[in-house]
């Protein structure tokens, strides 16, 4: 069984994978946190993951494209205390209006997410 742990975000490495984002990371055995600040101006193209992922705003506004180019296509902008789910494999894009800071939930926990193919 793993060992419990604290840490704390200030004394994680900081990773920079895309211009206008810092990423910080803890990796478990079926999940993945990251803190992630996006800079005003951030853009991520649509992509998609095998990754459920949850996107919790803690500050600022972004917007989320989800199914770009399908029938189903839609718009979401997120400010300070929402919450976006996304299935795995839903192609999903962001552009931050401002800066913005988040926490990325994956499960499962993956080496790459959609900053770090793009």
């Amino acid at each position: 069984m793993p060992e419990s742990s604290v840490m704390t975000w200030s004394d994680l490495p900081a990773d920079f994978p895309m211009p206008l984002i810092e990423r910080r990371r803890v990796m478990g055995t079926h999940m993945m946190i990251s803190k992630v600040r996006l800079s005003k101006g951030f853009h991520l193209a649509t992509h998609h993951h095998p990754n459920e992922q949850m996107v919790c705003v803690l500050s600022g506004r972004a917007e989320f494209v989800l199914d770009e180019g399908a029938p189903t296509e839609r718009r979401v902008t997120l400010t300070d205390g929402q919450v976006l789910v996304l299935p795995p494999n839903a192609p999903h894009g962001c552009f931050a209006h401002e800066d913005t800071d988040i926490l990325d939930v994956f499960s499962p926990p993956s080496a790459t997410t959609g900053v770090d193919r793009s």
